[in-house]
């Protein structure tokens, strides 16, 4: 199940542990509007071990000014709790998944 986070707090729970794809994004996005029914599916088909998380930068803004997003959406995957990839612009399934998994 795909989780939604603003709560700085929370967020640095979720990415503690595991291998975790976050979605900085805003619903006025277009490419974000684009981007999240392709995570949607790779969450509802289990196709990846990683555990999704959605921040709307703009009721997180704490979070988002933390990890410098200046473009959205971007896509930061996290391993145990540090950032080890990031992504700005829209991506389709298998780039996604190349992503999460390479």
């Amino acid at each position: 199940m795909i989780k939604h986070t603003t709560n700085l707090n929370e967020f640095n729970e979720l990415i503690k542990e595991g291998t975790v794809l976050v979605d900085f994004f805003a619903s006025w996005c277009g490419p974000c509007k684009m981007i999240g029914p392709v995570l949607e599916e790779i969450d509802a088909n289990k196709e990846t071990t990683a555990s999704i998380v959605k921040v709307d930068v703009d009721q997180a803004r704490e979070i988002a000014m933390q990890y410098r997003i200046q473009v959205i959406p971007t896509l930061i995957l996290f391993k145990n709790g540090s950032a080890v990839k990031k992504e700005s612009g829209f991506m389709n399934k298998s780039r996604l998944l190349d992503f999460i998994e390479k």
